[in-house]
């Protein structure tokens, strides 16, 4: 299936999946450096910083990186999914 970005289903899937892993890893404060979050998520280091700039632009994600522990995380308390919620007045119908 082909959308009107030129993407394909396919693609976005993967997306998001690789996005959902590095928030969890994220959250878990378990993301190595960005060499090494791009090998356990198979994509590239410049990936790495481009779905990093996605959180922080697209998302208002405050992430950061703590160079001590090699790794990225949230400042701040807070969620963020990616997950269907439908509205109340939708689930009352």
């Amino acid at each position: 299936m082909e959308y009107k970005h030129g993407l394909n289903k396919r693609k976005i899937d993967m997306k998001i999946s690789t996005l959902m892993i590095i928030i969890d890893l994220i959250q878990e404060r378990n993301t190595g450096t960005p060499k090494e979050l791009a090998k356990k998520v198979k994509i590239s280091e410049r990936m790495v910083y481009k779905y990093m700039d996605e959180l922080k632009h697209e998302f208002n994600a405050p992430v950061k990186y703590d160079k001590s522990h090699k790794t990225y995380y949230f400042n701040g308390s807070g969620n963020l999914k990616l997950h269907w919620q439908p509205n109340k007045s939708q689930t009352e119908m």
